[in-house]
């Protein structure tokens, strides 16, 4: 296998990894610079996803929400990511793993996530300097 064929394979499984498939429409917010544009690259070749800024003004199956400390109240900014969520979308919180400028601790997506009326699911590596944690309404609120 080719070097590009490996790494368009890894870029189309770390899209599968978060739950991104073909179709969805994917909402950008704190877009900047030093966000992993290797993320951002396996999501916008997954065959017909759309990977869309935080302008977009329809609804979205997917938010990804690139959050580093001293960005504002994480509450706030969740709630904002989940009313253009249709229903069974879901929110991937974005932080600079420990370590890395702007590090969010966990125990503030913990206490966030729950004030902001999101459950915790799961939590992985969405790149070098990231790290990913799937957020989503309670069953009986979706």
């Amino acid at each position: 296998m080719s070097a590009t064929a490996r790494q368009a394979q890894d870029q189309q499984g770390l899209a599968e990894r978060l739950g991104i498939k073909p179709g969805q429409v994917v909402q950008e917010i704190g877009f900047d610079d030093d966000c992993d544009q290797q993320l951002r690259n396996a999501i916008s070749q997954q065959k017909d996803t759309e990977l869309v800024d935080e302008d977009y003004d329809d609804v979205v199956d997917v938010v990804l929400l690139w959050w580093r400390d001293g960005d504002g109240d994480l509450v706030d900014a969740l709630v904002d990511a989940l009313t253009p969520l249709t229903d069974g979308g879901y929110i991937w919180l974005l932080t600079p793993k420990a370590g890395r400028d702007n590090h969010v601790e966990p125990s503030e997506i913990g206490e966030a996530a729950p004030t902001a009326g999101l459950s915790q699911t799961s939590s992985l590596s969405a790149g070098r300097d990231w790290l990913g944690t799937r957020l989503v309404a309670p069953r009986a609120r979706r």
